[in-house]
């Protein structure tokens, strides 16, 4: 991950990139909003009724954890419990090294690389295979996913075709259908001579213990279909309390990720091959992930548990347009990023808190999440955090904030301001007064100065109120 602040990042990149990103998730942001007012009389009021059921989740997961493991147990899973992701990646481990396997197939599951496990087992000589043809993509260009859902929405197809001559899987060809193809060809084989296949989990469900899995290559159905190990790596907050209940998600989930009814391949997975089957593993593993998930659940900002990862905070974010996903230095990019990175880095708070500067509080993360999570409120719990905390908050070149707050505090001064504001329309920003102004304006192009026309527009209309008679 880039090493530098989010702005100096976006500053340096390609204008190609920029465009990929923006037209990508500027064109699933109007579709998602489109399919969801088509087709619901009232999707802002599911999008509560989500966020209640998995806030109940985050508020009662000291009940719910030891039921979904007795569910788990009672269906044959075996249950491993992780606190952080060096105890997983070592879980993991074992269960491989139990069985004598030496190959991995993985689904994409993003706390799989929340906790680095792939080059965790590469280390140990140990083949971890990503499936997801973006997560593929990303792997053998030892690069990092930009987004949640799309991993390498950063990329272009002759970029991806450079990577494929490169890896010998065929000679230089752009063609999406042709990278397709040779993807599919290569992973086959893999998925036959794997010993274990791990996925995550969109969801699993506290009453049947059952395993949702959401895919749109069905990539996660070929990573078990073969293999006779099934570990499924799931962070502790992707419970819902019953089966009913994915009803709701589910429909919530394809829509706000992809701008889809449903995902192509929805999976419910209740445990192991069972007496009769024909295929699928024979043994299954289910590691709870804890990472950090319990000091945020003591915090004030615990709302953020209830993500369920379908990146539409992502594609409306006017900053996540602009800088793209490795700006963030982090797997989770964009506003939930911004909230949860920082959040997870477990002592290390300080080296991520930027981020939560990284917004422009425009509100439109929050009406656009699934499950209706404030995300602009606990962004600026986390910069009073930072503040609390003395972390290098401020971005570089931004001006000091402290006069800007003192003259908005005083009525008198700001009217002044506003009338005298119009002189910045004249004035040449390497005439500023203050230096710091000049290197702040010198690198954005602000719009034409209005201020105060809202003040006149509104006495007038006051003045014309009064004067109207009576009815």
């Amino acid at each position: 991950m880039p090493n530098q602040p989010l702005d100096q990042f976006a500053a340096r990149l390609p204008a190609e990139q920029r465009a990929s990103v923006y037209q990508s998730t500027k064109g699933t942001h109007e579709k998602r909003t489109q399919l969801l007012f088509d087709q619901f009389a009232d999707p802002d009021r599911l999008r509560q009724i989500a966020g209640e059921i998995k806030q109940h989740v985050v508020e009662n997961l000291d009940t719910y954890l030891p039921a979904v493991e007795a569910k788990l147990r009672a269906n044959g899973a075996q249950v491993h419990w992780a606190a952080t992701g060096e105890e997983a990646c070592a879980a993991v481990l074992r269960i491989m090294q139990a069985r004598g396997a030496r190959r991995m197939v993985k689904a994409k599951t993003m706390v799989s690389e929340e906790i680095g496990l792939a080059h965790y087992l590469e280390e140990r000589g140990l083949e971890a295979l990503e499936t997801d043809l973006g997560e593929f993509i990303v792997q053998i260009d030892h690069d990092h996913p930009s987004h949640i859902v799309r991993p390498i929405i950063h990329k272009n197809r002759r970029e991806i075709a450079a990577s494929f001559e490169r890896e010998g899987l065929g000679a230089y060809n752009d063609d999406p259908e042709t990278i397709t193809r040779r993807a599919r060809q290569f992973l086959r084989h893999k998925y036959l001579q794997a010993d274990v296949g791990l996925t995550g989990a969109n969801f699993l469900s506290v009453e049947s213990g059952r395993i949702v899995l959401v895919t749109n290559e069905g990539n996660s159905r070929f990573c078990l279909a073969a293999t006779r190990c099934h570990i499924a790596l799931i962070g502790i907050e992707k419970l819902v309390p019953r089966d009913r209940d994915l009803g709701l998600l589910l429909n919530l989930l394809g829509r706000s990720g992809t701008a889809q009814p449903l995902t192509v391949y929805t999976e419910f997975i209740s445990g192991p091959r069972r007496p009769g089957q024909p295929d699928g593993p024979e043994e299954m593993h289910v590691v709870f992930v804890d990472n950090g998930r319990t000091d945020v659940l003591a915090t004030e900002c615990r709302d953020i548990l209830r993500c369920i990862r379908c990146g539409a905070c992502l594609n409306v974010c006017p900053v996540y347009r602009q800088a793209s996903g490795h700006a963030y230095r982090s797997v989770y990019p964009g506003p939930v990023g911004a909230v949860l990175s920082p959040l997870l880095a477990q002592g290390n708070f300080a080296a991520l808190a930027d981020l939560p500067k990284a917004s422009s509080l425009c509100g439109a993360c929050n009406e656009v999440c699934p499950v209706n999570i404030p995300i602009p409120d606990l962004l600026l719990r986390l910069r009073a955090k930072g503040k609390e905390e003395g972390a290098p908050l401020a971005s570089a070149g931004a001006p000091p904030m402290g006069a800007w707050a003192l003259l908005a505090s005083q009525p008198t001064a700001w009217k002044a301001a506003l009338a005298g504001g119009k002189l910045l329309n004249y004035i040449p920003a390497k005439l500023l007064p203050v230096p710091a102004l000049r290197a702040w304006e010198s690198r954005r192009s602000l719009p034409e100065w209005r201020g105060g026309e809202f003040r006149r527009w509104l006495r007038a209309r006051r003045r014309a109120a009064e004067r109207k008679p009576a009815p």
